[in-house]
């Protein structure tokens, strides 16, 4: 049976990476989108033009009010595009970047980091849990930030970090269930997370270049590729891993 995979935030860099990267693997996809609804559809369209399914479903992850409704509509969806009750794969990669100095952070700048890449992503799990098929799989995104220290990354890391924690948890608790949960962690990526610092600041992308053993920052298809293979049946055995993606960064 093909598997369907829910990949959060996937209008545009490593959520749309992933998302083709799994279509090419021959799975099916539910791409979720916050503002970005024609990038969304350009998404939908690329999948289909594979021969694959996909739908793109609107979220707002740092909205827990509104994951009972989005995990409704992908109870629709499942029932109306493959005629299930269920799907295989969540990839929890939805987010943004609010960076500042310690001193600087605002609780707002604070909160919303903590509501869309720990809160959303701890609630969006328990909501989508009662839909999602035993033996499958969850896949966290995380940063290299957790292990290296950059300036002005403190509170995103910080919740990344929580993110990690969680995952352990996660994996402990739906074993039972055959269900395997790992933490990805990229290094810098070339993509406008973050109003695009690492893609177009040359110095940003020069520090991060040199700080990486392969010397240069990452691009979005180093990424998704990865996280598709960590799906497959060839990874089954992977599990409660932190695995950073990063062409060696910070060693």
């Amino acid at each position: 049976m093909t598997k369907i995979t829910i990949v959060t935030g996937a209008s545009r860099g490593l959520g749309r990476s992933s998302a083709l990267a799994i279509a090419r693997r021959g799975g099916d996809v539910i791409i979720t989108y916050r503002s970005r609804g024609e990038d969304a559809r350009s998404v939908v369209a690329d999948i289909n033009a594979m021969g694959r399914k996909a739908v793109a479903l609107p979220l707002d992850t740092g909205n827990i009010a509104g994951f009972a409704p989005f995990a409704a509509a992908v109870k629709a969806a499942l029932s109306e595009t493959w005629r299930r009750d269920s799907f295989d794969h969540l990839v929890n990669n939805a987010g943004h970047g609010d960076y500042a100095p310690i001193g600087q952070t605002t609780e707002a700048q604070f909160d919303s980091l903590v509501n869309v890449h720990f809160k959303g992503v701890f609630f969006l799990t328990q909501a989508l849990l009662p839909h999602m098929a035993d033996g499958g799989r969850i896949v966290n995104l995380s940063s290299g930030l957790t292990r290296v220290s950059y300036p002005g990354y403190a509170a995103y890391a910080a919740v990344k970090g929580a993110v990690e924690v969680l995952s352990l948890y996660l994996a402990k608790e739906l074993g039972s269930r055959g269900i395997a949960v790992n933490t990805v962690a990229p290094g810098a990526i070339e993509t406008d997370f973050g109003g695009g610092a690492v893609r177009d600041n040359p110095e940003i992308n020069r520090i991060f270049a040199a700080m990486t053993a392969l010397g240069r920052a990452g691009l979005p298809d180093d990424i998704g590729p990865m996280i598709a293979s960590l799906l497959s049946e060839d990874n089954r055995w992977i599990n409660a891993q932190r695995i950073e993606v990063s062409g060696g960064q910070g060693i």
